[in-house]
């Protein structure tokens, strides 16, 4: 007999992220007998510094444009795989979960969907330099390593905030955030997730210190799941930021994760 398939995990980052950011994540679950990997955004640069140099190649960039590109990156593989993603890469695995696209999936501190109805104050502050200039929607824009500080680094040293910005920080297109702003106004939103959907299991993780995606936010869209007929389960880690993926402690939550899939027999 021949060996038996790797299963398949696509990791997908936010805004504001490198595809490297997931790095030590896809060694990790390489090891773990996966098949990872983290294929980006369209209009991803190879290298942070390029990205930094070219912010215009994912400028105007929207939810429906990336979860289209995934859905590709997908359907050319051998079998549905699990997908992992943090911020708006948390609310494009829950969509592309809704599609029936992949097995399961887990969302890290994922990014608003509509019905998600608390909107912090930490929360509009982390967004409103992108918010705050109706021109973002359609710009890529950077983060400064002051705003980097505040929404994501905020449970961390400011050193190691400031030395997670170098490695891994890319401006990020505008209208993914005026789009979940705006989910709950508009019934076809870019932000909607089919949360009814016979598919496979869901999990969902929050910080308890985050900015960006406050842990209340994170909980919110767990509980637009308790009608469903499906496995949705929540953890929080109380202590940890938005960094949590990429920070010193990014391998408890990575080794979370992987027991959770364990625990369903993924």
């Amino acid at each position: 007999m021949g060996a038996r398939a790797r299963t398949p995990v696509v990791f997908i980052h936010g805004l504001w992220m490198h595809p490297d950011s997931w790095s030590n994540w896809v060694a990790l679950f390489r090891e773990a007998g996966y098949d990872a990997m983290a294929p980006g955004w369209p209009g991803d640069s190879a290298t942070v510094a390029e990205s930094n140099a070219h912010p215009e190649r994912v400028a105007n960039v929207g939810i429906d444009a990336a979860v289209a590109h995934f859905a590709t990156v997908i359907r050319a593989l051998d079998s549905k795989p699990i997908v992992v993603g943090h911020s708006f890469g948390g609310l494009i695995a829950q969509k592309l979960l809704g599609m029936g696209l992949a097995s399961a999936a887990v969302a890290i501190a994922p990014a608003q969907m509509r019905g998600v109805l608390p909107l912090p104050i930490a929360q509009l502050k982390s967004a409103f330099p992108i918010l705050g200039n109706p021109l973002n929607y359609r710009r890529a824009v950077p983060q400064t390593a002051k705003q980097f500080y505040y929404g994501f680094g905020n449970a961390l040293s400011e050193q190691e905030s400031d030395e997670l910005f170098a490695r891994y920080a890319i401006p990020a297109p505008g209208r993914p955030l005026f789009e979940a702003a705006f989910a709950n106004v508009f019934p076809n939103s870019p932000a909607k997730v089919n949360r009814t959907a016979d598919r496979g299991p869901l999990l969902i993780i929050g910080g308890g210190k985050d900015h960006t995606v406050p842990e209340v936010v994170a909980r919110a869209a767990y509980n637009l799941y308790r009608n469903a007929k499906t496995v949705n389960e929540y953890k929080v880690f109380p202590d940890r930021g938005h960094s949590v993926t990429v920070d010193r402690g990014w391998k408890e939550v990575a080794d979370a994760s992987l027991a959770w899939l364990r625990g369903k027999g993924l």
